[in-house]
């Protein structure tokens, strides 16, 4: 599994932003959660529609677009 798996971004759909494939939540969202220390079990049961493998294409997301251009 790859992010590119689990994630898209659509213009129609909030605004382009990165979100769960088949879903409106945003990896800005899941990431913002896990900053604030909440748990994966946590977000999911808060987002019943996210599973684990949601949260750990969120966070590969992330470090691929921490990355420079060149490297990704």
């Amino acid at each position: 599994m790859t992010w590119r798996d689990r994630i898209s971004s659509d213009p129609k759909i909030c605004q382009g932003k990165a979100c769960i494939s088949g879903t409106r939540i945003m990896v800005s969202v899941i990431l913002d959660n896990l900053a604030a220390h909440v748990t994966s079990q946590q977000i999911i049961k808060s987002y019943p529609s996210l599973g684990p493998l949601d949260i750990d294409a969120a966070i590969s997301y992330a470090a691929v677009r921490a990355l420079p251009a060149t490297d990704r």
